[in-house]
């Protein structure tokens, strides 16, 4: 159990100094950093085709928060189970989602992963066991409860992870989904994405503990609280809830302190925030450590171009196949509807 001191835990859990690692570590810490690139650059353009009207609806972009899904989902077999919110790309892409499959569903096209009908909110890869991002706030907590009473139930050693936002965590699904989890011991974590504002209203005014990790104690659960400055950090962090969950069934609920540098939305100017709060954020961007982290400890600048070029190279890939692709058409409306032929 963490020690019940906010401000001396948030002091204890800043990432260290960067130290040097081996050889097999640099080259798993270069595949985190090449899958938060490409969901850096994946939200960019997200956001660009939004502004030019090729995306419809509501867009909440992972600009900044980028470490704790790659982290997060590092630290899992590929057969577990991801549920999170309607910021859900970035999870999507860190579980194995595909940018063209990713693009298509933005640009509402039939080759997207929802066959164009989900959008942004919604991204789903039954292969890779991402059950969606959820419109409603807090109300997914519950069904990843569910999820991971199924795992229980069929035995099968899958762990569920649960994402959601700190604005998530005064609502009532929140409760009932931790309460659940604890009395049936389930093998589930809760993450606790805190970037500081519910959408535009700062934790001071919408918390009156700001320590989102000591709710746990309310439900007889493992906690733990951190900064996700680290991707490295943030995978073994979470690798221990993890590991509790699928070794003795426990749920862990942790809070992972973050930053997103974008508006909640698209249509959030972010007015409610500072130019130098947002610089200082800036200074602890997860993709400029990692790649600061590669260099110093001896990662050619050659790979590393190499695998940024990679990156912009399945960008454009997935955007040229989304542009490409078709609208849905009448044919899926049955399909997409109901889940079978009508009995008459």
């Amino acid at each position: 159990m963490q020690a019940d001191n906010p401000a001396a835990l948030m002091t204890e859990t800043r990432s260290p100094p960067l130290q040097s690692r081996p050889k097999e570590d640099l080259e798993h810490l270069a595949k985190l950093y090449r899958q938060m690139l490409l969901i850096r650059r994946v939200e960019e353009e997200s956001a660009r085709g939004y502004a030019e009207g090729k995306i419809g609806g509501f867009l909440h972009l992972y600009i900044g928060q980028e470490a704790v899904g790659v982290g997060s989902v590092a630290a899992l077999r590929p057969e577990d189970y991801v549920i999170t919110t309607y910021r859900d790309h970035g999870i999507a892409l860190a579980k194995g989602m595909t940018s063209r499959a990713l693009f298509a569903e933005l640009f509402g096209k039939v080759t997207g992963c929802s066959k164009g009908l989900g959008g942004s909110m919604h991204m789903f890869d039954r292969e890779h066991h991402m059950l969606g991002g959820y419109g409603i706030v807090g109300g997914h907590i519950p069904l990843a409860a569910g999820v991971a009473f199924a795992s229980k139930y069929r035995g099968d050693g899958r762990v569920t992870l649960c994402f959601f936002g700190d604005g998530a965590v005064s609502i009532g699904g929140f409760h009932e989904g931790l309460s659940l989890a604890a009395l049936w011991k389930l093998p589930i974590v809760f993450i606790c994405e805190n970037n500081e504002y519910s959408m535009g209203t700062s934790l001071s005014r919408s918390m009156s503990v700001e320590d989102v990790s000591l709710k746990a104690l309310g439900y007889g659960i493992e906690r733990d609280r951190f900064f996700a400055d680290d991707v490295l950090e943030v995978e073994r962090r979470i690798g221990e809830a993890v590991q509790r969950a699928r070794e003795q069934s426990m749920p862990t609920l942790v809070e992972v302190r973050t930053y997103r540098y974008r508006g909640h939305s698209m249509s959030d100017p972010a007015k409610y925030r500072t130019q130098a709060e947002l610089d200082e954020h800036k200074k602890r961007d997860s993709l400029l450590r990692a790649r600061a982290s590669l260099t110093e400890q001896g990662y050619a600048e050659s790979r590393l171009d190499a695998l940024e070029k990679s990156v912009e190279a399945e960008v454009a890939d997935g955007l040229k196949f989304a542009s490409e692709s078709p609208d849905p058409g009448l044919d899926i409306l049955e399909s997409t509807t109901y889940s079978g032929p009508f009995a008459y």
